[in-house]
């Protein structure tokens, strides 16, 4: 399918775009360009083939044309079509790199992984959506008379291509039933876990819940809220002068002796020796 593959440690460089409305029929030049292509129609319809696969976007859709690729026109586009395009370089990570999944866990102290996710070869885009808001507002920026463009656009395009990345996912059906837990687990992560509160949240049972939970996390819904308990209390040891009574009520604990066993069962030391450990790495 000839897809363009993204990196999180590979930012795409533009090397052009803009904003056409045809004024006359056309037909898309031929080339093989050592650029990637992004072109989304926001009026009419364009017909374009890459390599021995033709393509036929209409209006609200958006297609990749992969660099190296020979691409051309067959047919011809009608007058009065309307399209935004851009062209750019994107250094593509290797194959053995890992695939990027969804994953809500706090990024680790020094944590450098490169990731890949494809992005999606054609896909429909929403008329007030964030893509086309996205690629419309990176355009009038790319024509705009800031001296600084060339430091910002690729800024704007790695968002742009990041949306574009998300939509492989949100296509998808319902996040698993323990990524909902864990989204709700987290964000109440300073209040007590009550069973009670969770079967009212998600309309099921807590066996049930739990059941699922432990077959798709491998762990239990508690050691998860205990985890992100103590991810809080990290951070808040590391960003605060707090004392550990106060840190402790601020992560729901109001026995800090308590909570310091449960953070030393976690973390394999006190809460003063982690922030002791912290500091000395600074």
């Amino acid at each position: 399918m000839n897809e363009i593959v993204l990196s999180t440690m590979r930012q795409p460089v533009m090397c052009g775009c803009d904003y056409i409305a045809l004024t006359e029929p056309y037909c898309h030049i031929e080339r093989t360009p050592d650029f990637n292509v992004i072109i989304y129609v926001v009026e009419g319809r364009m017909y374009v083939t890459e390599g021995d696969i033709d393509y036929e976007v209409g209006e609200g859709e958006l297609l990749f044309l992969k660099k190296g690729m020979h691409h051309f026109g067959k047919k011809m586009i009608s007058r009065g079509t309307k399209w935004y395009y851009a062209h750019f370089y994107l250094d593509e990570p290797d194959e053995a790199q890992p695939d990027f999944m969804p994953d809500a866990d706090p990024i680790g102290t020094d944590e450098r992984v490169e990731l890949k996710t494809v992005l999606p070869k054609q896909i429909s885009v929403a008329k007030n959506g964030q893509i086309h808001k996205l690629f419309t507002e990176m355009v009038c920026y790319s024509c705009g008379k800031d001296p600084y463009k060339r430091l910002r656009i690729n800024t704007m395009l790695q968002s742009l291509l990041t949306e574009i990345a998300l939509v492989r996912f949100s296509d998808k059906s319902s996040p698993r039933l323990s990524d909902r837990i864990c989204a709700w687990l987290g964000a109440h992560c300073t209040e007590p876990f009550s069973a009670a509160r969770l079967e009212k949240e998600f309309f099921l049972s807590y066996k049930r819940m739990a059941a699922v939970f432990k077959s798709e996390r491998g762990e239990t819904m508690q050691q998860y809220h205990t985890k992100c308990r103590m991810m809080r209390a990290c951070y808040l040891l590391r960003s605060t002068i707090m004392p550990v009574r106060e840190v402790a009520n601020a992560v729901g604990y109001s026995d800090p002796l308590y909570f310091t066993r449960c953070f030393r069962s976690c973390e394999g030391q006190s809460p003063s020796e982690y922030r002791t450990s912290v500091k000395a790495e600074y």
